[in-house]
Formats: C-alpha cells, sequence, structure tokens
C-alpha cells in the first residue's frame, strides 16, 4: 500500500437531526462534508438516521431502497465533494425495513453495505429486520469495519472485523446523553481489544424526551482519544496514519494470541 494510502483525514459531523424535516436534515449534512472536503477530509461519517431523525412511527415513511432518497443524497454529495461519505438511513427492500450504513467512495461507487444487526427495541427498532452478517468495506486504505449505535454493545461485532484484517472500525450512532458514560467507556475498549482505530460519530440535540449526547470522536488502538467533541453540533476532523495498526499489532500480537478453540464452557473438573 502506497503511503498517501495509509494516512487517511476523519470528519465526524456531529449534528442535530429535526423530525419531520429531512429537508433541513440534509441542508445541514450537506454544508457539514462541504466543510469537511475544504479542511480536506478524505471521509465524511454522518450519524445514525442522519436525514429522518429516531422515529420509529416515520420510518416507513422515510424509508428509501438502496440508490434512492438519503441514500441518493449521500452518493452525491460524495461525487460532488470529492470525499467518502458514510451514514445509516431507513433502507426499504421488499417488504422488510434496515437501519442500513452505506459508505460511499468520492466517486460515488458503494464501498459497504451494513444492515444494523442489534436493533434497539427500547426505541422502537422492533419494526425493523436485524442485518443477518457482519461487514467490513474494502477501500482504498484497506478493510473498514461497519457498524451502528447499539452494536457497540457487541464486541463480538468488532472482533470479527479485527481478525479479517480491519485496521479502522467506524460507529454511527444516536446515543443518548444519559448513558454517555457507557459510550465513551465502549469506545476506547473496542478500540484497545481489537487495536484498531476508531472513528464514532454521535448526533446532537433532542427528539421528544431524549437527549442525545455528542462526545463524537477518535480513539487510537491504544485507546487514546485523539480527538472529542462536547454534546453540541460540532464537525471533528483528524488525520489518522493507519500504519499504526499495523505496527501496533506486530510489536504487541495479542490477537495473534486468541484461543477461540478454547472459548466454551468447560464441564465439572
Amino acid at each position: 500500500m502506497r503511503e498517501r494510502e495509509q494516512r487517511l483525514t476523519i470528519a465526524l459531523a456531529q449534528m442535530p437531526v429535526a423530525a419531520n424535516a429531512s429537508e433541513r436534515n440534509f441542508a445541514v449534512a450537506a454544508e457539514a462534508v462541504a466543510e469537511a472536503a475544504r479542511r480536506g477530509a478524505d471521509l465524511a461519517l454522518l450519524p445514525e438516521l442522519w436525514a429522518c431523525g429516531y422515529s420509529a412511527s416515520k420510518f416507513p415513511a422515510c424509508a428509501a431502497a438502496m440508490g434512492k432518497g438519503a441514500f441518493a443524497r449521500m452518493q452525491a454529495l460524495a461525487q460532488a465533494y470529492r470525499v467518502a461519505v458514510g451514514g445509516s438511513h431507513v433502507e426499504r427492500a421488499g417488504d422488510r425495513l434496515y437501519n442500513t450504513f452505506a459508505l460511499y467512495a468520492p466517486d460515488g461507487s458503494l464501498w459497504g453495505v451494513y444492515r444494523k444487526i442489534h436493533r434497539f427495541l427500547p426505541m422502537g427498532e422492533g419494526v425493523l429486520a436485524p442485518g443477518e452478517a457482519v461487514q467490513v468495506a474494502a477501500t482504498p486504505w484497506g478493510k473498514i469495519g461497519l457498524a451502528v449505535c447499539y452494536d457497540l454493545r457487541f464486541p463480538e461485532v468488532f472482533r470479527l472485523q479485527a481478525v479479517a484484517g480491519a485496521r479502522l472500525l467506524l460507529v454511527v450512532a444516536a446515543w443518548p446523553l444519559s448513558r454517555i458514560a457507557h459510550w465513551e467507556a465502549l469506545l476506547r475498549a473496542r478500540a484497545i481489544e481489537n487495536q484498531a482505530f476508531v472513528a464514532a460519530v454521535n448526533r446532537a440535540g433532542v427528539s421528544g424526551e431524549t437527549v442525545f449526547g455528542g462526545r463524537s470522536m477518535v480513539v487510537s488502538p491504544q485507546g487514546e482519544v485523539l480527538v472529542q467533541a462536547g454534546a453540541r453540533e460540532a464537525l471533528l476532523t483528524v488525520t489518522v496514519d493507519l500504519a499504526e495498526t499495523d505496527a501496533y499489532r506486530a510489536a504487541f500480537p495479542a490477537l495473534q494470541h486468541r484461543s477461540p478453540e478454547a472459548y466454551h464452557l468447560g464441564g465439572k473438573v
């Protein structure tokens, strides 16, 4: 891999998401991607359900097939600003709805698609179908893991991605302020245990009685927080050198010391 493909400038668009205002949300997202491009970003991430917000009753109305609706708009932003763009939206596939994270290349091609496996039922995601597979995206920077919000509590997702060769793990979320300490601890844990960079964007603002916590961040493979937002709207940018992942894994090869054949409950001694 050439040196220029080891370094990656990431932009995290921590934005409020207005209910029943997709045009307003798109305008905010578009300005964030435009500013990310002005800052020289290679990749811009939008939060979970950035276009329509987190209202289960509205999911059917705002859902779109891949290549349509908010998915087409992410693709258009990527092409217009020559920046990779990712974020999640409600996908309509036949008679099913999914919370789907799509990652578009700067030329508008689709690098990766991940349907959220772990639905957050307390906020109505039971109307959505669960995804059926962990995914990594093939990019010029190598394999990148994709995950959505509640997945963060399930380390198996990220371990599979790391073992598959992912050096960067991306998380898009709508995580509440009431559990923001968990968000911060889990992001650092996922980075440390997988010896990978983690870039996570959370939404800001209020929806109904839920206050979203922000605190978007990028974490190094050793668990160092490289950049972090507060609770309000913000655009973070940071450049990471993915070669650091390779070097750290070589110097401290914890992933090679796994013993999956022994990971089962034993009988009586």
